[in-house]
């Protein structure tokens, strides 16, 4: 039961934390383009780079937590 409960929370960790990046991400890009509408290439490129990485997070921490609790 332990083992269980453990894997909730790890999952729920490493899956909350990478979309609270990507949630923090698109509002700031949003609120940038709504201030300085000119700079949407420079905006869009940092965004991109920066959900692309948080994507990776998320896959890693899985792929750890997959390798952790194989049966």
């Amino acid at each position: 039961m332990e083992r269980e409960a453990a894997i909730i929370i790890v999952f729920s960790l490493a899956i909350l934390g990478p979309a609270a990046i990507m949630g923090a991400a698109g509002y700031a890009s949003i609120y940038a383009l709504g201030r300085n509408p000119s700079a949407a290439p420079k905006i869009f490129t940092a965004m991109i780079i920066l959900l692309i990485f948080g994507a990776a997070i998320s896959i890693i921490a899985l792929l750890v937590l997959f390798q952790l609790y194989a049966p």
